[in-house]
């Protein structure tokens, strides 16, 4: 995976780039089966001047498409949290949609008995 991490101010970059490195090896779990180098993650850390206020986006480009998300926070590390959480589920919707998993529903063996069809296994 190619990773770019960029700061506004300066001061934040070696917090921000410690956090972001925990969450990035939770998301690489997930991105196992895609092609390292077609796998692009780029965040943007930046503080408000009048606010109490840290955000952090990312965009995250895959062969079959990209996804965009934004954490804020009162601090560096709840907006990190914020935005890893929100791309990583963000990301197993995306993986389950690409499975066509919602289209496979398992009847319980208590309808087959109901139906008279037999064991499932049969």
């Amino acid at each position: 995976m190619k990773i770019t991490i960029s700061c506004k101010q300066e001061d934040f970059r070696p917090a921000v780039e410690k956090e972001v490195q925990k969450h990035i090896i939770k998301l690489e779990r997930l991105l196992k089966h895609y092609t390292a180098d077609l796998v692009q993650l780029h965040a943007t850390f930046e503080k408000h001047p009048r606010k109490e206020e840290h955000t952090l986006s990312l965009n995250l480009s895959l062969p079959t498409g990209a996804l965009h998300d934004v954490g804020e926070g009162a601090d560096a590390r709840s907006c990190i949290k914020d935005a890893f959480a929100a791309m990583v589920a963000q990301l197993k919707r995306r993986q389950q949609k690409l499975r066509k998993e919602g289209g496979w529903k398992r009847r319980r063996t208590a309808d087959f008995e109901a139906s008279g069809e037999g064991s499932p296994a049969d």
